[in-house]
């Protein structure tokens, strides 16, 4: 084969940092993705989005000649493994939508031949893997269909993809020993299980730490709705306290995997998953107790409020399912103006940090970037969930 990998739909925040990690590993490795743009951005060394340390890694694999790309799908044809970045999103009504995937896999069958290794690689609908596997059956092709999910960070991809282990599980032995010698290349611990039980592992993992900033952000809820600061009983729960080590803090708990698995996980169980439910109503509901608080207070349509922060997580470019997007639709119904800035990200509505600082009566610090820890804002309210200023947490 031409290539010993081709990772499909390469040029996003997981598909990217694996192919960039294999390809200094010495695998020959082709990007495909319908992207052009993005692959045209990529080869010129440069990261479309934010990721730690990955632009000089980025330089030495091209510069290797390890790294490839290509914007039509023969490629799959000329590659050992085949590994697809394409996960099972939900829909308006909070059910998975199969459609996208059945699509890639129907456009992309030509392409697949007797004997080919497909890594699945984003998370799916738990049994998907199997329907996967048993259209290729009923193509008539033998094609080893393995689940390997990632785990990553975003913006911690390169060191987590060497550091965390890596879930091994396909439908034939052929399929589990390949996936396994193709990931050990990036660490030891391989764990192996069976494909659901690999689809289940993914979704319970980002169920429960939904679930665990639910809790946080309705103890929050708690002690303001009793004028009492979260952050004075947060540090008594938590100092030197080894069973609460892992309580998070209160914020927005957003981004493209969490919410989304939570409600795969509560439509595979027939929706009878009322602790995922109710997670999803007390985080979602957040910018709502927020606005709702502030209004309590002031007479916001008289003021301009301005959010610090519409990353979905610090230190990050990445604004998909961002809530600071929600706070700023339900303020820019009920404030005279909302104004917006974050250091990373590149959007129409965001302004310079300076001015909205300056011209806002109500700061809200939405993402806890690094940069704002040592603000100094005087004479205006300021909604600080996050603590990032260490001076409370009160609205």
């Amino acid at each position: 084969m031409k290539y010993d990998v081709c990772v499909i739909g390469g040029c996003g925040h997981v598909g990217l940092p694996l192919a960039i990690v294999l390809a200094d590993k010495g695998k020959n490795v082709c990007i495909y993705d319908t992207n052009e743009k993005s692959i045209e951005t990529i080869k010129s060394g440069v990261i479309p989005f934010f990721e730690e340390n990955a632009e000089p890694l980025l330089a030495k694999v091209l510069a290797s000649g390890k790294l490839h790309f290509s914007a039509k799908p023969d490629v799959v044809a000329e590659s050992d493994t085949a590994v697809l970045i394409i996960g099972t999103p939900v829909d308006e009504h909070l059910n998975p939508k199969f459609r996208i995937m059945k699509e890639v896999i129907d456009g992309l069958m030509p392409y697949f031949y007797e004997g080919q290794l497909l890594i699945l690689r984003s998370t799916v609908y738990p049994g998907l893997s199997k329907r996967i596997n048993d259209w290729f059956i009923a193509a008539g092709k033998k094609i080893h269909v393995a689940f390997c999910p990632e785990r990553i960070l975003e913006g911690k991809a390169l060191e987590e993809l060497e550091s965390l282990p890596q879930i091994i599980s396909s439908f034939t032995d052929e399929g589990v020993k390949r996936a396994a010698d193709l990931f050990s290349l990036l660490t030891t611990d391989l764990v192996y299980v069976e494909p659901m039980e690999a689809e289940l592992a993914k979704l319970f993992t980002n169920s429960w730490r939904y679930l665990k900033f639910a809790i946080a952000n309705q103890f929050y809820m708690i002690a303001n709705d009793y004028n009492i600061d979260f952050y004075n009983i947060y540090y008594a729960m938590t100092h030197n306290y080894n069973r609460t080590k892992d309580f998070p803090r209160p914020g927005f708990a957003a981004g493209p995997c969490l919410f989304k698995d939570t409600m795969q996980l509560a439509a595979f169980n027939n929706n009878n998953f009322h602790l995922g439910h109710t997670a999803m109503l007390i985080n979602e509901g957040l910018p709502n107790y927020i606005v709702k608080q502030l209004k309590q207070q002031f007479t916001l349509s008289e003021m301009k409020v301005g959010i610090l922060g519409m990353a979905f997580k610090a230190e990050s470019d990445d604004i998909r399912e961002s809530l600071s997007y929600k706070l700023k639709k339900i303020l820019e119904i009920e404030a005279k103006k909302v104004l917006c800035a974050d250091p990373y990200v590149k959007d129409a509505c965001i302004i310079d940090e300076a001015a909205v600082l300056q011209e806002s009566d109500i700061i809200i610090i939405a993402t806890p970037h690094k940069q704002y820890d040592n603000l100094n804002i005087k004479n205006k309210k300021v909604v600080d969930i996050w603590n990032v200023l260490k001076q409370g947490g009160k609205i």
